[in-house]
């Protein structure tokens, strides 16, 4: 039995096993060729068309809301509850539809899921421009969001394209384009509502989807996914596919083909091995949703109010006023949201610089408590410029914390579930999603601390989640198989001569 692997140096520096990437091998397992031809010219093509869908088909799409809700509640007076369920009906179609696309990208292809998500997103998209009445819309954003519902497939996709050492970087790097998505929908909202209106604000948000339809052809199917599903040939033409555009060279024998596994299957998800992570993943995911689309839809608010205290009194005097009375957003609402959606970015930086220092866990636990503390300061009844200060701090901890769930997450599934792993996490941060307008638009009618307090509790509570988790997947490789134990693929694989037995260093901690 061998108990150690003797390391070497990698050009980038990286010491792995020798036995891992080692072009030399009789054999090679998807793993090895994804690090031996390392990251390249394939890798930025599809870095862009990746972050085309983060920022068309879900970036954009979500930031709508905040713009949308005030504006059809001045425009059709409607009550307080009537706006809440317009968001949340998106965030339903989201739920229901995640595991759906989750099951599919497993059974039927990466590619093929994000595709069908992308053209249904698009479709209805444009129509809901054209909704006549209240209920034609709260359908047709419905729908909207169970194509949305599709989108993170992208990173599964992504994800098994990347050599390890950069996946939790270009994983992270993604989120940038969920930036630009967010930043151009607020800069297309104001050129476009003041004279347009919202339908074709609409209509133009999803017109972007157009273009990720047509470069989607380009996207191979992931490689991973063909020799786990036992397409072997097509496995090895992807993979030297990319090795002629990165121009590097394809390891030396041959291909393993993964034992075949059932795919798709929620049973695999709650295996003794998984089912405390997945457990603690879905409360983590849903704490995340909960707490950035609230603060999204709380940024509107306050920055209608001034400021939290100013938020207090007007509840108080509402009572002599019209239930149905509105505000509409000003310029200055526009330029301070656009303030607080800037604040992506510097959330992408930070994470960026962490997470391969202090690890995923802790990223997402460090996330939460910054986004707990600064919701709690808002108890303070500071100005405008503190306030959008505080509100800055707080989107991009909460922003960071997104990202770092977006790469711990398909590090953390093998191959054979890792979209339904995704895609349940996923559904769940919909379930936190479609509660939130009750708690920000509702029940801070009544109580604005009450809701600073809900915020602020939850993600106490993710942060202590995060902690529990029982994997850490800084450093490891992505798993094939399940009947393996988690890391192996990182460490060293099954003897390929007779009687010799490598060591299975690397489970899970």
């Amino acid at each position: 039995v061998r108990t150690e692997l003797e390391p070497i140096e990698l050009e980038d520096g990286a010491a792995v096993p020798k036995e891992f990437a080692n072009p030399t091998d009789d054999t090679f397992m998807v793993e090895d060729a994804v690090e031996a031809i390392g990251f390249g010219k394939f890798q930025w093509k599809l870095s862009v068309i990746t972050g085309l869908a983060w920022a068309s088909n879900y970036a954009m799409e979500m930031m709508i809301l905040s713009i949308l809700a005030p504006q059809l509640h001045c425009e059709w007076r409607l009550p307080s509850w009537q706006v809440a369920l317009l968001t949340s009906v998106v965030f339903v179609g989201m739920m229901s539809s995640s595991t759906l696309w989750g099951n599919i990208s497993d059974q039927y292809g990466r590619k093929t899921g994000l595709k069908i998500s992308v053209l249904w997103t698009l479709y209805y998209g444009i129509l809901s421009g054209f909704a006549p009445v209240y209920s034609w819309i709260l359908v047709l954003r419905g729908l909207v969001g169970f194509g949305i519902g599709g989108v993170p497939q992208s990173v599964t996709l992504y994800a098994e394209f990347l050599p390890m050492k950069a996946r939790a970087k270009c994983i992270l790097l993604i989120e940038v384009f969920w930036a630009i998505g967010t930043v151009f929908e607020v800069l297309l909202a104001v050129v476009v509502m003041p004279t347009l209106g919202w339908r074709w604000l609409l209509v133009l948000s999803a017109l972007p989807l157009l273009l990720f339809a047509v470069l989607c052809f380009w996207l191979p199917e992931s490689a991973r996914y063909d020799v786990l599903s036992g397409n072997q040939e097509k496995a090895i033409a992807t993979l030297k596919r990319i090795a002629t555009e990165n121009g590097a060279p394809m390891p030396l024998g041959k291909l393993i083909i993964s034992r075949q596994e059932d795919r798709g299957k929620m049973r695999d998800l709650f295996t003794p091995h998984f089912r405390w992570t997945t457990l603690l993943l879905w409360f983590i995911w849903f704490s995340n949703a909960f707490s950035y689309y609230g603060l999204v839809l709380l940024t509107t608010e306050f920055f209608q109010a001034g400021d939290v205290c100013s938020i207090s009194s007007r509840r108080k005097e509402v009572k002599a006023k019209c239930s149905l009375t509105c505000e509409y957003l000003t310029e200055e609402d526009y330029t301070d949201l656009l303030w607080t959606t800037l604040s992506e970015f510097p959330g992408v930086l930070v994470t960026l610089w962490i997470i391969d220092r202090i690890g995923r866990k802790k990223t997402m636990a460090l996330s939460f408590f910054v986004f707990s503390f600064c919701s709690l300061l808002l108890f303070l009844c500071v100005g405008r410029n503190v306030l959008t200060v505080l509100l800055f701090i707080a989107r991009a901890f909460i922003s960071g914390g997104f990202q770092a769930a977006y790469v711990y997450t398909p590090e953390v599934y093998p191959t054979a579930t890792r979209a339904l792993g995704l895609g349940t996490c996923s559904g769940m941060a919909r379930v936190g999603a479609l509660i939130t307008p009750f708690i920000a638009q509702v029940m801070l009618e009544s109580s604005v601390y009450l809701t600073l307090v809900v915020y602020s509790g939850c993600c106490l509570l993710a942060a202590v989640a995060s902690c529990f988790l029982p994997i850490e997947t800084k450093g490891r490789g992505l798993q094939e198989s399940s009947h393996r134990e988690w890391g192996q693929e990182m460490v060293g694989r099954g003897s390929h001569s007779p009687g010799v037995t490598r060591s299975n260093s690397g489970s899970q901690e």
